[in-house]
């Protein structure tokens, strides 16, 4: 496949940023069709390495493995979807849809990379991109949503950096397959008592951690999601929270050696994640914060997979494909309920209503695990894995698993009870303001419901129902 075909889904999405600033005509489809080219590669694009990049963009390595075909896929999707949810929103902002785009070619730049400039250069341009997304309302509870997201994201951004420095001076090697032996301890030297590559791998872990949402790393989530607009949430939670694991999968030893310390580690942070994440969501009075908290319990399930692979390497390749299988499984039903959420809080007619729980419904059967649902196929492939345990640990991880997947129930079932109870507009939305939904949420209660009733503060729009 020509050299091309591997640099359109970042190249165009990074050349269309700038043009989005300056052309208004066209500009709602931009972010949508950014997306394409990631999705035709990852569907028709040739496995391994592509071709010889070096003379076009110095030492730029790009490949594309099963696993990364997979994440590639899921990232294209969601972005996608989401892309065309923002249309109203990007065709009025141009800077936000120029946000969009470079954040999304850092998103598919990451899960292409093969070598950690690339890596790293596309991470920290999704992360800090991001945050223009978050932030655009620019409401007080905006913008200190947006203050604790950088402050995270600076934070995750100087462990993975340091992490990658010394994990390259190490091993003299840019590649991303080559780090995977600096996370192994070496038996002949320490720092503070401290293998060098468990210190290396605990640097990694913890900054891809923040991205992932992990226990006590996930304080941005639940704030960002209800400041942000609902298709940027739908990105966040769908797509770019899946960067942790991409990390995680790109640099861990997987099979190459048991790391105790970081396995048991990552297993302990992943459960409490998982059951503090559903607990936490399951009292929450706001729709898309219990979707955040639901992000941060699932998240917490994957990094237990990812956990049991780095302390059995047996389990690594069954490891492997569970996570893949988990987060594309993950990424397709959060992003579809939080689209669902925006546009049932802009929706006036009972039916319509009905509509978006019933595919509310739908969606959070899938996350939960139900029979038949991309859930189920999830749930089996996680006890390949967790088998590969020793007694009695084995049957205790299930057990955990399996509860876990019982409070992931418990919060798609708190998300349709606050959408029941929430109450519609005030005045009939037309096509235009349900269109807008999918971006903005619901109605600001300053904001007058219809040009007729220009005062109406005796129907403010419910606090039950925020998008």
């Amino acid at each position: 496949m020509s050299a091309l075909a591997w640099l359109a889904p970042v190249l165009l999405p990074l050349l269309a940023a700038p043009l989005a600033l300056l052309v208004a005509r066209g500009r709602s489809w931009v972010p949508a069709a950014a997306a394409v080219p990631a999705l035709v590669l990852a569907f028709a694009g040739s496995p391994g390495p592509a071709p010889d990049l070096t003379c076009i963009l110095l030492d730029v390595r790009l490949a594309l493995d099963p696993v990364g075909r997979v994440l590639l896929a899921l990232t294209a999707m969601v972005w996608l979807a989401a892309g065309v949810a923002a249309r109203p929103l990007t065709a009025r902002h141009g800077g936000f849809a120029a946000l969009w785009l470079v954040t999304l070619a850092g998103n598919v730049g990451l899960v292409l990379a093969a070598d950690v400039v690339t890596f790293y250069t596309c991470y920290a341009a999704m992360t800090f991109a991001a945050y223009g997304l978050i932030v655009h309302d620019r409401t007080p509870e905006v913008r200190r949503a947006g203050r604790v997201y950088i402050v995270l994201a600076v934070i995750g951004e100087a462990l993975l950096l340091g992490g990658l420095v010394l994990a390259v001076g190490r091993t003299g090697e840019t590649a991303l397959a080559a780090l995977a032996p600096a996370l192994v301890a070496a038996a002949d030297g320490t720092v503070h008592g401290t293998a060098p590559g468990t210190a290396i791998g605990g640097l990694l872990l913890a900054g891809f951690a923040v991205k992932a949402g992990i226990i006590p790393l996930h304080v941005w989530l639940p704030l960002a999601h209800p400041a942000a607009p609902v298709a940027a949430s739908a990105v966040l939670s769908g797509a770019l929270i899946k960067a942790g694991l991409v990390g995680w999968l790109r640099l861990s030893p997987l099979g190459v050696a048991p790391l105790t310390v970081l396995g048991t580690a990552l297993i302990v942070a992943g459960l409490v994640s998982a059951f503090l994440g559903a607990a936490f969501g399951i009292v929450q009075d706001r729709p898309k914060v219990v979707l955040a908290y639901s992000s941060v319990s699932q998240m917490g399930l994957i990094a237990t997979i990812v956990g049991v692979g780095l302390l059995v390497p047996a389990a690594a390749p069954a490891a492997v494909a569970a996570v893949a299988t988990y987060a594309f499984h993950h990424g397709l039903a959060k992003g579809a309920l939080f689209l669902g959420v925006g546009v049932h809080a802009r929706t006036a007619d009972r039916r319509g209503r009905q509509l978006a729980v019933a595919g509310t419904v739908v969606a959070g059967a899938a996350l939960a695990g139900a029979p038949l649902t991309s859930g189920a196929l999830a749930k089996a492939a996680t006890k390949a894995p967790v088998g590969a345990l020793q007694p009695p640990w084995d049957g205790r991880l299930t057990l955990a698993t399996t509860l876990a997947a019982i409070g992931t129930t418990l919060v798609i079932a708190r998300v349709v009870v606050l959408l029941h109870r929430a109450e519609p507009p005030t005045a009939p939305v037309d096509r235009a303001a349900a269109a807008t939904s999918l971006v903005d949420g619901p109605a600001s209660p300053a904001s007058p419901a219809s040009p007729a009733s220009p005062a109406s503060p005796a129907s403010p729009a419910s606090p039950a129902s925020p998008a």
